[in-house]
């Protein structure tokens, strides 16, 4: 149990104190890992900033994704995408609106500078915590498109086998606990609130 996430973001900052010095790219995605991204880059003397990457809503269920999708457009889907409704007409549509929604927050986020370079660099993305992975692995995969020297996962809670899924797709994963009983990524924090757009925006200001 974390306290929220500013306690997490703390501990593991230290299960990656071994990046303090080299100038890691800190990469959240948003919006709720993005405060615990800006307390990770601090400790560690790295930059920050954000991987834009969305998850693809079930048909009726908009909490449970099917699949992410990635500003490149690439597509990640479960093997279940099929089972639970996902057509390929709906999922062409969601994918279309959470292009729409990556674009806009693209525009609010760095509006006056292009996103971090990742290429050559110590790369680590951080989340609140992993349900089924899909978002986490649409962020790799666009990551190490762009050629990174390290690509590190850092989140503080996830399933083990979520955990499985995303190891391939990164040289390392740090997680500070893999509870076999998992229902959502909030049960693991005591204070687990939204954070919100303007949040985001005002840490990436005060960052760049």
């Amino acid at each position: 149990m974390f306290s929220d996430r500013e306690g997490a973001a703390r501990r593991l900052a230290e299960a990656l104190v071994q990046y303090r010095g080299q100038n890691p790219l800190v990469l959240a995605i948003p919006r709720g890992a993005v405060p615990m991204a800006k307390i990770i880059a601090d400790e560690l003397g790295g930059e920050v900033d954000v991987v834009l990457v969305r998850k693809l809503r079930a048909p009726g269920n908009p909490e449970f994704a099917i699949g992410s999708v990635d500003e490149s457009g690439w597509t990640y889907l479960g093997d279940y995408a099929g089972r639970v409704g996902g057509s390929s007409e709906y999922i062409e549509a969601e994918k279309e609106a959470q292009l729409k929604v990556m674009r806009e927050r693209r525009a609010s986020y760095t509006p006056i500078r292009p996103p971090h370079d990742p290429a050559g660099r110590i790369v680590i993305v951080v989340d609140d915590g992993l349900a089924t992975g899909s978002t986490m692995i649409a962020a790799l995969h666009a990551l190490r498109a762009k050629s990174p020297k390290k690509l590190i996962c850092a989140v503080p809670v996830a399933p083990p086998d979520t955990l499985e899924k995303v190891k391939p797709y990164a040289d390392e994963v740090v997680c500070l606990s893999a509870p076999a009983m998992f229902y959502a990524v909030g049960q693991f924090y005591q204070s687990f609130p939204q954070v919100s757009d303007e949040e985001v925006i005002k840490l990436l200001v005060t960052a760049s």
